[in-house]
């Protein structure tokens, strides 16, 4: 018969095994996501250095986002089966290793390598969708929206760390050991991978329920119709995100604004993600999640809006990049959690990563047609035009999404 004592030391070994788990996935989100969430910041050394055009290189950064995508449903598939703890390993290895070398390449096709397939491959194996579906396995049904939430703020914080960080060194040491640093800093998340090893095959077994192969899951999501629009709905997110990262120095520069705020604004991005994350996660198990996600793409269209219409001075790009900040990945904790409620937690890297696909798409056309409506142009107005439609029929496409209504959330 167990005591009260030994009761809350089990307790609080469960606790401490939670958080444990969190730090991991957090903390390897922050290091990868930080250092993918830079690069804007060296598109223009890049084209100096280079002599590419701002067009070519930004097809670089393009692939990365395709790339990024493309990986997460094999990765999810993969830490499915072989457990998350590999591909994590490989993924971070793959990061710093594309990252380091990005300064030697000299050629559009060298960049898409280094940038486009080492760089995003990786962080696409260490991504949100092995992180994650390793978060649900790992942590009681009850906590997983919460821990969605905190993991993806690992990212945002990564995010506001590393673009500081990264200005900072580009002054003193120049943008090509700049880019260097970055590549050994991430390596700090080399022990996360033994913490957040195993997989779901293993959770099955030991729940006694019978496994469902990954074409089966894949086959039942693709014919359900609520999936497909939360897909659809995700690849707007990937427009608006990527196009924001990677273009948002550029945007400041057109605007004859100190080159300090296009990092400070990248960091204000990452900073007030960390509060739409933490917060969205909290929100998931309290509201419906397909209407907390078409209150957020509302949000954006109508940032963008008032953005256009206001003078831009540096304290206004700081405000819209904190407001956009705000939603900027907090759509990542409710379309992870209605992939989870769909479809349970066994298959669930493998079908989150396929939305992640869809998100990378979109991330794909929004890096670079930013670049080449630069080119074209001389301006990026035409992009925020197009952002703006895009949010309101994702916020409209949200709404007919089947999702089970709540009960009434406890204190």
């Amino acid at each position: 018969m167990t005591t009260a004592t030994e009761n809350a030391a089990n307790t609080g070994n469960k606790a401490m095994a939670v958080w444990l788990v969190l730090l991991a996935a957090a903390g390897t989100f922050s290091l990868t996501m930080g250092t993918r969430q830079t690069m804007g910041l060296f598109l223009s050394p890049l084209n100096t250095a280079t002599g590419l055009g701002i067009g070519s290189i930004s097809l670089a950064f393009a692939f990365g986002q395709l790339c990024w995508g493309l990986t997460q449903p094999f990765a999810g598939a993969m830490a499915d089966k072989i457990g998350a703890g590999r591909v994590l390993l490989t993924g971070i290895l793959l990061v710093a290793t594309g990252t380091f070398i990005t300064p030697m390449m000299t050629t559009t096709a060298g960049l898409i390598f280094s940038i486009g397939i080492l760089s995003a491959g990786g962080a696409g194996m260490a991504g949100p969708a092995v992180l994650m579906a390793t978060a649900n396995r790992l942590i009681p049904a009850h906590q997983r929206g919460m821990a969605t939430g905190i993991i993806n703020a690992g990212g945002s914080f990564g995010q506001f760390l590393m673009a500081p960080l990264a200005g900072a060194l580009m002054l003193s040491y120049g943008w090509g050991n700049a880019m260097q640093v970055l590549a050994v800093i991430v390596l700090l998340a080399l022990p996360a991978t033994f913490l957040l090893r195993g997989n779901s095959v293993q959770m099955n077994a030991a729940s006694g329920i019978a496994p469902v192969s990954t074409l089966d899951a894949i086959r039942s999501a693709l014919r359900n119709p609520s999936y497909l629009m939360l897909s659809a709905g995700f690849f707007v997110c990937g427009f608006h995100v990527a196009f924001l990262a990677t273009h948002l120095p550029g945007v400041i520069a057109s605007c004859d604004l100190p080159a300090q705020f296009g990092a400070w604004s990248l960091a204000m991005l990452g900073l007030f993600n960390i509060v739409g994350s933490v917060s969205m996660g909290w929100a998931v198990g309290r509201w419906r999640m397909k209407s907390l996600l078409s209150l957020l793409y509302t949000i954006r269209a109508l940032a963008v809006l008032l953005f256009l219409m206001t003078p831009k001075t540096g304290t206004v790009m700081l405000i819209f990049a904190a407001i956009m900040g705000l939603t900027f990945l907090s759509t990542v904790p409710p379309t992870a959690g209605l992939v989870a409620k769909f479809f349970g937690p066994a298959n669930m890297a493998t079908l989150f990563g396929i939305v992640m696909l869809t998100h990378q798409v979109g991330g794909f056309l929004g890096v670079w047609l930013g670049g080449k409506v630069f080119d074209a142009t001389g301006n990026y107005n035409l992009m925020w035009y197009i952002d703006i439609m895009l949010a309101a029929g994702a916020a409209l496409l949200h709404l007919p999404i089947k999702e089970k209504k709540l009960r009434p959330a406890m204190a």
